[in-house]
């Protein structure tokens, strides 16, 4: 059984969605009992970085996540979700994130001559030996993000996108597989994505 967690921002009725559509049970809590019991949890989000981590915060689920990803269990963010895992963000000064992977979230440069927020389709770049993202090197998928992050480890975890720079897409990481794209919305190739996830480790 895989928990979305439900912090007061995010798209959670389209994740749940996408895991009902093959067959996987799943549910939105934000019950920290019920957090520790599922086989896989979910870490969705859009909106700030700040509010974001404020929720999570003031409803008491920042430790809960970070004690279920230290348990080694699967874990998944998506978009806002992955941006939250590093040590601050550039959107929001002063605010910490949860520390779980080393680095930071940076705001594309507004000299890109491209729109900001990024919103559409765009590839991802996989190592093939990746467990989960591998086989889906060069796949198109959604975005929807003006910010992105910027690790000062785990390299060779990292997917990559070209947007104006090349930045990290997704990083699948000992038990932790996040996502800035969305998968719940990247139509047959995010729900592939999805399936093997589930598949391999729920």
């Amino acid at each position: 059984m895989i928990a979305v967690v439900n912090y007061g921002m995010g798209n959670l009725g389209s994740v749940k969605n996408a895991f009902d559509y093959f067959g996987v049970e799943s549910f939105v809590t934000d019950d920290v009992s019920k957090l520790a019991d599922a086989d896989g949890l979910v870490l969705p989000g859009v909106g700030a970085f700040g509010d974001a981590m404020d929720n999570l915060r003031s409803r008491n689920l920042e430790n809960a996540v970070l004690e279920y990803i230290e348990s080694g269990k699967p874990f998944l963010g998506i978009c806002l979700g992955l941006q939250m895992l590093y040590e601050s963000s550039a959107e929001n000064p002063g605010v910490k994130g949860l520390g779980i992977l080393e680095g930071t979230v940076e705001k594309f440069p507004a000299d890109m001559g491209l729109k900001i927020p990024q919103i559409g389709w765009n590839s991802i770049s996989a190592n093939t030996e990746m467990p989960v993202l591998g086989e889906f090197d060069g796949s198109y998928v959604y975005f929807v993000h003006s910010f992105y992050a910027k690790p000062s480890g785990t390299e060779n975890s990292l997917i990559t996108t070209s947007y104006g720079i090349d930045f990290t897409s997704a990083v699948e990481y000992k038990n932790i597989l996040a996502c800035q794209f969305h998968p719940e919305k990247s139509g047959r190739a995010g729900l592939a994505i999805l399936k093997k996830w589930t598949d391999l480790y729920i």
